[in-house]
């Protein structure tokens, strides 16, 4: 997609799948504010700020590809489940 977006709502977005909530938020490496800067997340440039983010479930990152950003997430604790690529393909 091609829009302007903030990493809050991204976020939001993936912890609305897996069952996470802010209540959860343990830490994020971006204060709330910066959470909250609007970016364009479609091709071309990476825009939003780097972060990570732990709740008491999952972690949290920013993905790229050819510019486009996104989030994903992995377990907090091992779950035996594997991690596909990020990214691509």
């Amino acid at each position: 997609m091609d829009k302007d977006t903030t990493w809050r709502i991204l976020i939001t977005e993936v912890m609305g799948f897996v069952g996470d909530t802010w209540g959860d938020v343990v830490f994020c490496t971006l204060s709330d504010s910066k959470l909250d800067i609007v970016f364009n997340d479609g091709y071309g440039e990476c825009e939003g700020l780097p972060f990570t983010l732990w709740t008491t479930k999952h972690v949290y990152f920013p993905v790229c590809y050819d510019g486009s950003e996104s989030v994903d997430c992995v377990s907090r604790n091992p779950n035996w489940e594997a991690k596909r690529h990020v990214g691509g393909g």
